[in-house]
């Protein structure tokens, strides 16, 4: 029946089960639910009592399933190795009663053939990127004629990456960067690791804060890579011995513009490239949608009402800061006003904003940018980053002569920004005279919702999480499992964890009187601040995260 159905020349390519999958029939036995191809495939596996397999190609060694057939022969069957070890390979298939490439293939490799079934659109897609990107490596490692023997010293491994004869702009080298953004892109990767190393380098991206590594490539291959990424960002290709900043502006499959931000640096086997991938929907969500609690969202709002004065959001690397403060921007880029920014690099194009990057070659600094945007007339300010007294200084003036400014700094918590700025040589009356408020920011890793399984919480992990308070313990909180959905890691995504610091009047007496941090944060949290790892029980209990979580990425409280 199945073949009947996809017998007319619209069909002949497809599938059976794609053929089904695409008319949105519904299940007889269970009229609300669609026989999807998931469906289907998980159907079909347990029809012929196999293993139904879901491809993930992080997990895949690419190199070593593609040297276990050819293309043609793959395609020919329909089927794709997708894991290899000393004794069995594992392969996938969506045709599981054609099974005569297996005896072929056995005398060959003397290993045991392991099938399981897979989802035909994944087989297809995944045959032709894999076998794809072999070719590509390998063509492009063909064409490379530099030795790689009697490479005895750090100076000729240096040199080994200055005189490698692989052309940049070689096609093989295009298409190997090609797979790697639209790669990144569809694993939902913030940032893309290219770390040279002695014979073979790493690829590695960062999905959800944390590092997976996706593949291996000969050193000189990925040299020339990082070539080609460097032209593309009008980086000067030659000069390998300093780090350099560039940015690309690409599209993807979907037409989708994304932004990535380029950082090389220097190693002892070459070039280091790190790009960090700026999703332009970040700045249509709204304060809820990236985490914001109903009342950190009134007290963040009432901060950015004001109509002069500083903010700042403080936090490492990689903790939100920037998303935060572009999507704060959006909301405050109004037509009748003028929003402008220095910043190093722009992490993102808006067309909303008026931005100038800092150029240090040709001395625009954040002290001198600032100063530059001062005579533009402009309403609200925000500048990358407080990093000296200078830009200090400079941003506390534009706050006491009428506009708004938002800025960054690296603090713990927010009320360590205090000492901060007093640390950086700004006078404590300046401080009162000008800041608005602070917000500190974490990032935690949401629980996929596909597998998270409720639990009952001791009362001891509890206290750990939210020691010196005692708030109620929650009826109920989540564990992560694990699932297909989620790469068997339970969680799916991040949200943000935040820290409201409004500086009240009292706050700002407690400062002329010498109080330190810890009076500060203790005052702070008198008037309601609820601190990061309150925040992130706040979130445990509404079973969006879990306690290990929260515990990992947020500090505990000092002074309180």
């Amino acid at each position: 029946m199945l073949r009947t159905i996809a017998s007319s020349r619209e069909y002949q390519s497809k599938h059976p089960l794609q053929v089904i999958a695409e008319r949105n029939w519904k299940d007889e036995t269970q009229p609300s639910r669609l026989l999807t191809l998931e469906f289907l495939t998980t159907w079909l596996a347990e029809r012929f009592e196999l293993e139904y397999y879901r491809i993930d190609p992080l997990k895949i060694d690419v190199k070593s399933v593609t040297d276990i057939m050819s293309y043609a022969y793959a395609a020919r069957f329909s089927v794709l190795p997708v894991k290899v070890d000393s004794q069995t390979i594992t392969v996938a298939t969506c045709e599981p009663n054609i099974t005569e490439w297996e005896a072929e293939l056995s005398n060959i490799h003397h290993k045991k053939f392991i099938r399981v079934v897979s989802n035909p659109d994944d087989i297809q897609r995944y045959l032709l990127e894999f076998y794809s990107l072999s070719k590509s490596v390998l063509g492009a490692s063909n064409e490379n004629d530099q030795s790689k023997s009697n490479i005895q010293n750090l100076e000729q491994l240096m040199e080994m990456g200055r005189a490698g004869k692989l052309d940049a702009n070689d096609q093989h080298v295009v298409n190997i960067v090609d797979w790697l953004l639209q790669y990144a892109y569809d694993q939902r990767a913030s940032d893309i690791h290219l770390e040279p190393r002695r014979d073979s380098s790493k690829v590695r991206f960062r999905i959800d804060g944390v590092l997976h590594e996706v593949y291996q490539l000969p050193t000189t291959v990925l040299a020339a890579v990082t070539s080609r990424i460097k032209i593309l960002g009008r980086m000067d290709v030659a000069e390998k011995r300093r780090p350099q900043d560039g940015r690309v502006k690409t599209r993807t499959a979907d037409g989708l513009e994304v932004e990535l931000r380029l950082s090389t640096m220097p190693t002892a086997f070459g070039e280091k490239l790190v790009m960090r991938i700026f999703d332009p929907e970040v700045l249509v969500k709204n304060f809820r949608e990236l985490g914001l609690s109903a009342s950190d969202e009134a007290s963040w709002d009432s901060m950015i009402a004001q109509p002069n004065g500083i903010i700042l959001v403080t936090g490492p690397t990689g903790s939100g800061k920037t998303t935060t403060l572009y999507s704060t921007l959006k909301q405050l880029a109004k037509p009748e006003v003028n929003v402008c920014t220095i910043e190093d690099p722009i992490e993102l194009i808006e067309p909303a904003f008026n931005q100038m990057q800092v150029q240090k070659n040709i001395d625009v600094d954040f002290a001198g940018g600032v100063k530059t945007l001062l005579r533009q007339d402009p309403d609200i300010i925000m500048i990358g980053e407080i990093r000296d007294k200078e830009t200090a200084d400079m941003a506390i003036q534009a706050a006491l002569t009428g506009h708004l400014v938002l800025s960054t700094l690296h603090t713990n918590d927010a009320p360590s920004a205090i000492t901060r700025l007093m640390d950086i040589g700004v006078p404590p009356y300046l401080i009162n005279s000008s800041l608005i408020g602070v917000m500190a920011q974490r990032l935690v890793r949401t629980l996929c919702p596909h597998c998270k399984e409720a639990m009952d919480i001791s009362d001891e992990q509890w206290g750990e999480l939210v020691k010196p308070w005692k708030p109620t313990k929650p009826k109920k909180v989540y564990k992560a499992v694990g699932c297909l959905e989620c790469r068997n890691t339970g969680y799916l995504g991040r949200m943000g964890l935040y820290e409201m610091f409004t500086y009240s009047p009292q706050l700002k007496k407690l400062m002329n009187d010498g109080g330190g941090v810890d009076a500060l944060r203790q005052q702070a949290v008198k008037e309601n601040m609820r601190v990061l790892r309150l925040s992130g029980a706040q979130k445990v209990g509404q079973g969006l995260t879990t306690v290990e979580e929260v515990l990992r990425v947020a500090p505990p409280p000092i002074g309180v």
